[in-house]
């Protein structure tokens, strides 16, 4: 069975969220950033890189970083449709799940959340926190004008309604607007059962 090392309000609730899609299988182990726990010799084994999402597979292995993750489990365990079947769909599914993670999450998010891993500056932190807003307004509103049309119109769940699950969360706990016509697909995506679950100990996180 597989093992997802996961911490609530983490970007790993984005894999909690599609494994539950996915009914697949699988244990939860919890890892505690706040106490530092993924700094813990034993997770550290696992994935030297010291960060959730991390899924051990069936063999043992470690598998990591979130795109691979959720590529990984669309492939193995997602009905063919929730995967594009030529390499244009594929690569604009890709595209959109680089930008969610690597531009808003990475570039947004962690400069507005956690700005004190930057500086120690009380006023580089409120410049960092700016920028990290002003770069997840920008993100949404690509992808709202980009994707929410499309979103919205569709049925099937892939691996960037996993990236935009936990993005959509953090957005909506950071009080930042989701533009229209995103904001009708967050409403029906946090409103699926799947989402439920991922959002468990959500307050704990």
């Amino acid at each position: 069975m597989l093992t997802l090392f996961h911490s609530p309000g983490a970007c790993s609730m984005g894999i909690v969220f599609l494994l539950e899609e996915l009914g697949v299988d699988y244990t939860l182990a919890a890892i505690d950033l706040r106490k530092g726990e993924q700094n813990d010799t034993a997770f550290r084994q696992m994935n030297p890189k010291g960060k959730v999402p991390t899924l051990i597979l069936d063999d043992g292995t470690a598998l990591t970083e979130f795109p691979a993750i959720a590529y990984w489990l669309c492939r193995r365990h997602g009905a063919a449709e929730l995967w594009p079947d030529t390499i244009d769909g594929q690569a604009r599914v890709l595209e959109l799940v680089e930008f969610l993670v690597a531009s808003i999450h990475m570039r947004g998010f962690t400069f507005l959340a956690m700005p004190q891993k930057f500086s120690a500056d009380p006023a580089a932190q409120d410049s960092l926190r700016a920028l990290g807003r002003r770069e997840v307004e920008a993100g949404l509103a690509t992808v709202a004008a980009q994707h929410g049309a499309a979103l919205c119109a569709r049925s099937r769940i892939g691996i960037e309604d996993a990236a935009l699950f936990y993005i959509l969360v953090w957005a909506r706990a950071l009080g930042i607007a989701v533009p229209a016509p995103l904001s009708a697909y967050a409403e029906a995506l946090l409103a699926r059962p799947s989402a439920q679950v991922a959002l468990r100990g959500l307050a704990a996180g």
